[in-house]
This record gives C-alpha cells, structure tokens and sequence, in this order.
C-alpha cells in the first residue's frame, strides 16, 4: 500500500465523510446499549496540515479552511467543527486555537463514545499504523491491529455488543476497488446482518457509480440510502469531482437529519455553485 490520506486530509471529502459520520453515531447514541464501532481502513488518527503531504495538496484549502471559523451553522455542522476545534486546542494548549490539524474517523468517533462503547480499528499501512497505535495507546476503549481491512470484517464481526457501526473507507488504489466491497459486504451482512455500514466511495465518473449501486441493490436485501456531494460538475476532467456515502440499515430519519445540512455544505464547499448534491435510498 502506497495510499497516505495525510495529502487529502480535511479536504471536502473529508468534510462530507466525517459530517455524516457524526449523524450516524449520534443517531445510534440515542439508545443507552453499548455499540462497537469498526474502521476499516483507520489511517493515522490525525493529521498534521503543515506536514509536507498536506502542503503539497493543499486539499484542505478548498475544504475545512473554508469552515473552520463559521459560526451560524447547522447544528450538526457545530459539533463535527467542534471535534476538529478540540484537536487543534489539544495541541495548542488554548480553547482558540488555530487550524493546523485535522482528526480522522477514529479521532472524531473518540470524542463521542460512551464508557460502554468499543473501537476496533485496523490499517494495513506500517506508518499509518504506528501513528495510529500511537495515537490511541492511551485508550482503554480502543483497540488497533495491523490488518486488511476487509480481513477485518471477517475477524472481528459479528460483536459482541451486538450493536455496530462500520466504517469503510478503503483508499481506492486498485481499480476494481468497488467490485471487491460488492462482493465483501453481503458476506459482513451475513455474520452481522444489523449492523450499520457506512461505505465512502469517490465520484469520479457517474457510469461507474451507477454500476455500482446496481451491485449493491442486486447483492444486499437491506435498505440503503445514498448521499452524496459534488463541488465540481460530473463531467469536469478534474480526478475527483465529488464524493459518496452508502448507508446500509440507516438509522430512522437519517435521511432527514442529512438534509438539515447537507445544502450549506454544498452552499460553503462548492467552487462557483456548480456540483450537486442528493439524498435517496436505493
């Protein structure tokens, strides 16, 4: 694996993926029964916007330095900024801090886990991996394995809490990437048929996603919904124009509590309004 996300970190993927990531946890925090939450492809807990990697991208600058000090936000929009606001207090010792780093999934799930709740979080990548082990070496309620990600849908489901959120979000090196998670999710789907997947996937071309949500309307008998957010038009010749979430077993009303935000994200993140967005089940 050669994938570092330190050159696309707090970018307006990032913003996309993680805004949605806070929905969901908070949705299933609703219930006071334990969760386990599952990342597949965990990276390096955080990450540093004036390393070399970030600098050379600069992604950030078109995402969560565009945000970063709004105030009148949606409310859901407040407390994923909130994650981001304590990393950098963290390191800066001061509640006002600047904007220098940036959490990953594992980091911002950290903020919001109960006593009760469990992390698994695997990275196949060395150096991902010890900053990870690193990062987390302090948290009881974590525990960090140098794995295939999809090596650990096998390992580690179903859990034991019986109540799960999986994160996965591989980094897309490989170009039949889409047609592994077809194939992988209805295996994970049999051995933890409950529990609530999360699958990022970028939009780079709108044939290719359209095969894939056939795959997995074909594949998997659970409700999916589909949200997604572009900033670039579909047919622009730029690599990325935007980014996807499949949602399997949404949570009751996720759909609605996406769409409280999701249009000011595209209104901040948008280059010139053009892009789109949407919310759907499959």
């Amino acid at each position: 694996m050669n994938y570092r996300h330190g050159y696309h970190a707090g970018s307006f993927t990032d913003i996309f993926k993680h805004a949605i990531l806070v929905s969901l946890i908070k949705s299933l925090l609703q219930k006071n029964t334990a969760i386990c939450y599952l990342d597949t492809h965990a990276g390096a807990g955080y990450y540093d916007l004036f390393a070399e990697t970030a600098q050379k991208s600069l992604e950030f600058e078109s995402g969560i330095a565009k945000i970063f000090h709004e105030n009148n936000v949606p409310t859901l929009i407040h407390q994923y900024l909130s994650c981001v606001q304590k990393m950098n207090a963290r390191f800066s010792g001061s509640k006002l801090s600047s904007l220098r780093y940036y959490p990953g999934s594992p980091s911002i799930m950290r903020y919001f886990l109960r006593p009760q709740d469990r992390m698994i979080l695997t990275e196949l990548h060395p150096q991902e991996y010890q900053l990870l082990r690193r990062e987390f070496a302090g948290t009881k309620q974590a525990s960090v394995h140098l794995l295939d990600g999809y090596q650990g849908l096998k390992a580690f489901l179903p859990p034991k809490e019986r109540r799960g959120l999986i994160l996965i979000d591989p980094p897309y090196e490989r170009p039949n990437e889409l047609a592994d998670l077809a194939l992988a999710l209805p295996m994970a789907l049999k051995r933890f048929a409950t529990g609530v997947y999360a699958i990022w996937y970028p939009i780079k071309d709108r044939v290719t996603i359209d095969h894939f949500h056939r795959s997995l309307k074909e594949t998997i008998q659970k409700p999916i919904l589909i949200a997604e957010l572009s900033i670039y038009p579909e047919n622009s010749p730029l690599h990325l124009n935007g980014s996807g979430m499949a949602i399997i077993n949404p949570p009751w009303q996720l759909d609605e509590h996406i769409l409280e935000y999701l249009p000011w994200m595209w209104q901040h993140l948008s280059v010139q309004h053009q892009g789109q967005y949407q919310v759907s089940l499959l």
